[in-house]
């Protein structure tokens, strides 16, 4: 069902200091105002993509690092997230106030954010002040000082951060999923840490994570809008080659991609709470990042779960008004995914949600979706891919994922054709061999024993 990109070449394989095009200009949804793709690898194992859009009068330029939360130990559970906070906090060249003042005083957004296998910092710019951008994104991931005191002081931070997470029970319900469906492994544990994994996380061990995972051939450099990329690389080797960051000769890190199968454990995970709703999550194993069948998931999850005319939605909430919040959902990671139906309700009312949810799992498990269903979400699917590739950002975003956790850069063109190559047979194949499997329910709210949830 789908196509190796043609221009793909893996990192590994392109000779250091040289530079490819990975997509020609005019290839994303025949538009000639979408400019080139390209990719220039460092001696010291740096990788750089940009992509050239000409009409834009922006710029955003991100840092990608190849560490996630599923890379921590148990005592370092919430490092990589840590880090993420205390680059922030000072450089030899700048401190936090100057950091955040020289974006601010060009109109710009800085921020970060930590995935479970990825870790990105990106700066949104006016065209004409990249160099700015570069320069202070640069300097923060090579040369972040990690002082004890802003350690001590962030700690506190993230404990504050932790806490409102955990009071929040529409995100509290996705870890106690996670964790069931995962386990007790570093793929299953929340991003943020524990309590006592930030109480007793020390400097050296931060700084000790930020040495080893920090380095040339386990980071790149993405880049989308108004811009060139010969400035890109030459601004960025100068920022990294001035920091000393480079390193010796070294080849790239490859994506993270693998092929382990994740057993379906079943059972219910109850998390007893004082709480006004209920929050609930049933949900089965899912597929790996790079399995091919993942367009034809994306589909079913539109069509179940995905919007307002989804099957869950008007089952749950327009007919019967059980529920606010109904959706479904699917994550995908190197080796293993999620796929799971999330819903918000009055307590009272939760065994009538799930008894619903699991009667629309079963009947798309044995039947599939109607070929209205599939045209719908098709078209759902192919219109927010495309409006979401609209600004600098998203680009730049995908240029980075492409480069770290997948093994192709698709151009937005074969998206489109890929999506619409699924077929109900498709969709009824992930469906019955999906939503077969023994489902594993997370529930938070005023309950004392999870028997009555089971299936």
């Amino acid at each position: 069902m789908t196509t190796r990109q043609q221009n793909w070449l893996p990192a590994g394989e392109q000779k250091p200091g040289s530079t490819r095009t990975l997509l020609p200009a005019g290839t994303d949804n025949g538009r000639a105002v979408v400019g080139a793709v390209r990719r220039t690898v460092l001696p010291g194992g740096l990788r750089i993509l940009t992509e050239e859009m000409p009409s834009a009068r922006s710029a955003s330029f991100g840092i990608w690092v190849g560490v996630g939360s599923r890379d921590e130990s148990r005592s370092l559970a919430g490092a990589t997230h840590f880090l993420e906070h205390l680059l922030f906090k000072g450089t030899p060249r700048r401190d936090a106030l100057a950091i955040s003042a020289a974006i601010d005083a060009v109109g710009g957004e800085m921020n970060a954010f930590t995935a479970k296998e990825y870790t990105c910092y990106y700066a949104r710019v006016l065209d004409r002040d990249l160099p700015l951008a570069i320069d202070v994104i640069c300097d923060m991931v090579t040369s972040s000082l990690i002082a004890k005191a802003d350690v001590d002081g962030e700690r506190d931070v993230i404990l504050e951060e932790i806490a409102m997470h955990a009071d929040d029970p529409t995100d509290a319900v996705h870890d106690e999923f996670a964790v069931a469906l995962l386990g007790d492994a570093p793929l299953g544990r929340p991003i943020l840490g524990t309590v006592d994994s930030i109480s007793g996380m020390s400097r050296n061990a931060i700084a000790g994570h930020y040495k080893r995972r920090y380095s040339a051939p386990n980071l790149v450099v993405t880049a989308a809008g108004n811009i060139s990329h010969a400035e890109v690389v030459k601004l960025t080797k100068a920022a990294f080659k001035a920091a000393g960051a480079l390193g010796d000769d070294a080849a790239p890190a490859g994506p993270r991609i693998g092929g382990k199968t994740l057993k379906a454990p079943g059972g219910v995970r109850l998390l007893t709470r004082p709480t006004e709703q209920a929050n609930v999550l049933l949900g089965v194993p899912g597929l790996a990042r790079t399995d091919d069948r993942r367009y034809a998931l994306d589909v079913l999850n539109t069509a179940l779960g995905g919007g307002m005319s989804s099957r869950l939605f008007q089952e749950v909430r327009e007919k019967r008004g059980m529920a606010y919040s109904v959706y479904s959902y699917a994550a995908h990671y190197a080796d293993v995914g999620m796929f799971g139906v999330y819903a918000g309700c009055l307590p009272k009312k939760v065994d009538q949600v799930l008894e619903v949810c699991r009667d629309q799992l079963a009947d798309v498990a044995a039947n599939g979706i109607t070929a209205e269903e599939l045209a719908r979400a098709r078209g759902q699917l192919k219109g927010s891919f495309v409006l979401g590739m609209e600004d600098t950002g998203s680009r730049m975003g995908r240029l980075g994922k492409a480069e770290l956790v997948y093994d192709e850069l698709v151009s937005v063109d074969e998206v489109l054709a890929r999506v619409d190559a699924v077929s109900l047979d498709d969709v009824a194949a992930i469906a019955g061999e999906l939503l077969s499997r023994p489902a594993t329910l997370a529930v938070i709210g005023p309950f004392d024993d999870p028997k009555p949830f089971a299936a």
